[in-house]
């Protein structure tokens, strides 16, 4: 395996990684104000919605998983004092409202159900059948109610020349934002946020590691999570607050975790996996980040990048080949359950190349 030298590495950051972030930042940026826009009418037409707030780059409500592919959270109003479930019972109803004979499946792992009544304060509105059925709030009736509200606000805006809504199989929101440079496909999303408490699913952290440190861990954990609306009946676990700090106290011991991830994505983006809808993103590499980073605590693990980066890339190279990378939080939760298995071998096999020959692509 030939090492690659530092200058490789530093023409790379120059040419390749700091014009993508200037890129994505300027993207970020606009997309940001149209969104901001359209949720703030949307907002106005139905209270339950709340607006993004405009918090530059750095939003916690955006999630860039592509440079041409976005995730917004649409934070909902009216649902405070959340608590855990802890009595089972079956459900017998269609996302429509029918009667069924046997019961809707139970939700995965990252999944779960809600109830109005896990709430100690609710607005009327959370009760109403548009999207309620016998005390559970619906995702797929929230999305319903939250497509035709985005359709109408885009035409009240004049924003048709900017925003289109995406046809989709399923009952998420997906939109085709113009921007200056390009085209984002953004999804969408509705989420309840609940900073109060850490979920009973997410058994974290293992015992006896050493990474994140504990005063890290307590702060992660008082942050809570959130609960998203993209499948049909159950909610979604979200640890985004959780990964935000993660991220931002990474190189706090002057290690180069940060810049092996940095250099990981624009590999991934230019040679690996590229295109606008890639099988693996941006939230794939995190994740291998932060397992990474769990295994290999010592501060001496990453003072020498080609070691570590090389690293990081076996760990990816590895999950990609086995189709399986556990949920950081959640690891009972496969994020590649449901991606296209040839399009991750051919990625397998791309990561296989550079691992014989770690040369940067500089074309």
């Amino acid at each position: 395996m030939k090492p690659f030298t530092d200058e490789d590495v530093e023409i790379y950051i120059q040419s390749k990684v700091e014009r993508r972030h200037h890129l994505v930042s300027k993207a970020v940026e606009e997309v940001q104000k149209i969104i901001q826009q359209l949720t703030t009418e949307i907002s106005c037409k139905a209270t339950r919605f709340q607006a993004i707030s405009n918090s530059g780059i750095h939003n916690e409500n955006i999630k860039v998983l592509a440079p041409s592919q976005f995730l917004i959270t649409v934070p909902l109003r009216g649902l405070t004092g959340y608590r855990e479930r802890q009595v089972r019972h079956w459900r017998y109803y269609t996302v429509h409202g029918a009667k069924l004979l046997s019961s809707v499946r139970d939700p995965e792992e990252l999944h779960q159900w809600l109830e109005v009544e896990q709430f100690s304060k609710s607005l009327q509105q959370w009760h109403e059948t548009d999207v309620n059925i016998e005390g559970d709030l619906v995702p797929a009736k929230v999305l319903i109610v939250f497509r035709e509200l985005v359709e109408k606000s885009i035409i009240s805006c004049n924003l048709s020349s900017k925003v289109t809504v995406l046809e989709s199989f399923s009952s998420v929101v997906r939109v085709a934002v113009e921007t200056s440079e390009s085209q984002v496909e953004v999804e969408l999303v509705p989420a309840v946020e609940i900073p109060t408490c850490w979920p009973e699913k997410a058994r974290w952290p293992r015992c006896l590691k050493r990474w994140p440190s504990q005063e890290k861990v307590q702060c992660i954990k008082s942050l809570g999570f959130d609960l998203l609306a993209r499948s049909n009946y159950h909610w979604q676990l979200c640890f985004s607050r959780a990964e935000r700090i993660l991220m931002e106290g990474l190189d706090e011991d002057g290690g180069c975790r940060m810049k092996c991830f940095r250099v990981m994505r624009q590999m991934k983006e230019d040679v690996w996996c590229a295109g606008n809808k890639p099988v693996i993103t941006a939230y794939h590499l995190q994740t291998v980040l932060f397992w990474t980073c769990e295994k290999y605590p010592r501060t001496k693990d990453w003072r020498c990048f080609p070691e570590a980066f090389l690293r990081l890339v076996q760990k990816l190279h590895k999950c990609v080949s086995q189709h399986f990378l556990k949920h950081y939080f959640v690891k009972n939760t496969n994020l590649l359950k449901y991606a296209n298995t040839s399009d991750l071998d051919l990625v397998a096999s791309k990561l296989a190349v550079f691992l014989e020959n770690p040369v940067f692509c500089l074309d």
